[in-house]
């Protein structure tokens, strides 16, 4: 089993938090009446998708379930950037930035649930 520091440097971690950080630094400038409608679906999507992967680090036996439910909240994820961008809330080359980091991240969690097939 990892211990906690190896799970917490792995790339999916670094890569979803510096992903956190830019869309909290991004949706703080949506307009105030998208402030508590899509910025915090976005922000409350990331934190969730966050905390489950530090749940499945930390599970041995129930690790493959809280996997395919990250993979499930991060389709949420790619829904909402996908609908602020709809709503002309990002720009084309920030969508295009949040789109690849979510593809990205993607890779990434499908690589750790293959692994644990």
């Amino acid at each position: 089993m990892e211990n906690e520091a190896e799970s917490t440097a792995s790339p999916i971690f670094s890569k979803t938090c510096d992903f956190i950080l830019w869309l909290l630094n991004h949706t703080e400038k949506f307009p105030k009446s998208e402030r508590f409608r899509m910025a915090k679906r976005l922000e409350d999507t990331a934190f969730e998708f966050y905390e489950l992967l530090i749940t499945a680090a930390r599970s041995a036996q129930r690790k493959r379930q809280v996997l395919l439910q990250a993979d499930l909240v991060l389709d949420k994820w790619r829904f909402y950037v996908r609908l602020s961008h709809a709503r002309k809330l990002t720009s084309v080359a920030q969508y295009r930035y949040a789109a690849g980091e979510l593809v990205e991240i993607g890779k990434l969690l499908g690589g750790w649930l293959k692994k644990t097939a």
